[in-house]
């Protein structure tokens, strides 16, 4: 079952054609990554998917719903590039972060009792290994540790996709193969569908299952992880002892 579906589209900023006449889709379960070089429209399409931009042409179906009028926010989730989007100073701890997560499906005026309200942020803590950190300032954590805070707040209302964008940009090395194993995880043992864009393409390889190839003259291909590693940097790709300990 196709739980996205992007059809013939398009789009230009004033100064440069970015995505031309761009189909795919993603079945439910798939873990997608986007690459391509800078400039490519990565971060565009991701835009385009959750409706922040339009397309010159073209539709995009979520879950067989025109996004343009896609209601179910309940259903996706976006993690966002955290060294670009976070302040570390702000003065919340992590249950209040994960707990902001649950306003698009509730509201502020339907918000949850504060002991379902904490079942549900420490099942998602749990789920990405940051339980014991509950209480502690989201400021004081490690990039890494940051990180999977904000996807437990992806987590929190059970969606069936969760987009991301550069979820490792910022953070150290050991840090970033332990969120491409936590996501990997996600999709396999979950069953949520993964779509993210990712630089970090040697790290992630192993836990995808397809790479939507982002070209500069504005065309793409979509291949199999297996294919695209056998052409790439299968050689590099370091998969084994994925863990989820907090010390990252």
């Amino acid at each position: 079952m196709d739980i996205l579906q992007v059809k013939d589209v398009s789009f230009d900023y004033p100064d440069k054609a970015i995505i031309k006449n761009l189909s795919f889709s993603v079945r439910k379960g798939d873990f997608l990554c986007i690459v391509g070089t800078n400039g490519t429209g990565k971060s565009t399409l991701l835009k385009l998917i959750l409706n922040l931009l339009k397309p010159d042409k073209g539709r995009i179906l979520i879950d067989g719903e025109n996004s343009r009028h896609f209601k179910s926010f309940n259903k996706i989730s976006y993690v966002s590039q955290k060294a670009t989007d976070f302040n570390s100073d702000f003065p919340a701890t992590v249950e209040e972060v994960v707990s902001a997560g649950l306003y698009p499906s509730f509201g502020f005026l339907k918000f949850p009792k504060i002991r379902e309200r904490k079942k549900k942020v420490f099942r998602a803590l749990k789920t990405v290994g940051m339980h014991k950190s509950y209480k502690k300032l989201i400021g004081k954590l490690s990039g890494g540790q940051q990180q999977r805070v904000f996807i437990a707040k992806a987590l929190i209302n059970n969606p069936q996709i969760i987009f991301l964008d550069e979820p490792t940009v910022g953070i150290d090395v050991k840090a970033v193969d332990s969120i491409c194993c936590l996501l990997g995880e996600l999709n396999k043992k979950f069953g949520i569908t993964i779509i993210m864009v990712t630089h970090d393409i040697s790290s992630i390889i192993y836990h995808s299952n397809k790479v939507l190839q982002l070209r500069d003259d504005g065309s793409a291909r979509l291949v199999d992880s297996e294919d695209f590693s056998q052409e790439t940097i299968f050689t590099h790709v370091h998969h084994k002892n994925c863990k989820y300990s907090e010390r990252t």
